[in-house]
């Protein structure tokens, strides 16, 4: 059975091939798009290998 953030990573990804799809299909939002799906793949890639971890408040 797969843990809550092996589920949390695959629905990001699969949130990331999503927009990928959109932004493939639409020149306007292309580059939104595109950033939106490193985001996720990003985040999913956290959850995966330190899934309580703790990001840096960039404002501290």
């Amino acid at each position: 059975m797969p843990s809550h953030a092996e589920i949390a990573a695959r629905l990001l990804r699969d949130a990331a091939t999503f927009f990928r799809a959109v932004g493939e299909q639409n020149e306007t939002l292309r580059d939104q798009m595109m950033e939106n799906a490193d985001v996720f793949e990003q985040v999913a890639t956290l959850v995966e290998t330190n899934p309580t971890g703790e990001l840096e408040d960039p404002n501290a």
